[in-house]
């Protein structure tokens, strides 16, 4: 074989190995980033989950605490801007807002012994504890599956891939966990 032949066939080994690494890198980040979004789905299902136990619970301690229509109607109120958010962080923001005014609820619930006694209340209190328990397990695996995606996307020389193809790094989330309502009884 002729030197220049043996040249082309390497340089064409070599561009060939080039763009089956490209090719291998690239479906690895959209691999990481589909996981990392099935996570974040997952948290948006739990929060949609938590949604709809609100009214449950404004109905029944709204029988019991007349007088606390306020502090209901702002449970009600940030339940629904929940729902209705257009963005994943206004969805989260809005649990946050949620969280700090379903505590509120809690604590009025402390006031009556009839209504910490109501068994559909104490339902509705653990069904939300659980609910909590199953966000927060979701933020984390969203997290992990975030912090992987993120990782690969700094290491040399995917970095440089990452660039080119305009690949951003994945916010974590960082939101409270509302107390756990059965603690308070």
């Amino acid at each position: 074989m002729d030197g220049a032949v043996i040249v082309k066939v390497v340089i064409m080994a070599l561009i060939l190995v080039l763009v089956i690494v490209t090719i291998c890198t690239c479906n690895k980040f959209m691999v990481l980033k589909t996981r990392a979004e099935n996570q974040a789905s997952q948290i948006d299902i739990q929060l949609a989950r938590r949604a709809d136990l609100i009214p449950n619970l404004v109905e029944i301690v709204k029988g019991y605490a007349k007088h606390e229509k306020e502090t209901l109607m702002t449970v009600v109120e940030l339940r629904n801007r929940m729902t209705l958010a257009d963005t994943r962080n206004e969805r989260f923001e809005a649990n946050e807002a949620l969280n700090r005014a379903s505590r509120k609820v809690f604590a009025v619930a402390e006031q009556y012994p009839e209504l910490k006694a109501n068994t559909n209340f104490l339902q509705l209190q653990t069904e939300l504890s659980e609910t909590e328990d199953r966000v927060s397990k979701a933020r984390q695996f969203y997290n992990d599956a975030a912090t992987k995606y993120n990782i690969e996307l700094q290491m040399f020389p995917k970095s440089i891939l990452a660039k080119i193809f305009h690949l951003s790094k994945l916010s974590l989330l960082e939101f409270g966990k509302m107390e756990n309502p059965g603690i308070h009884f």
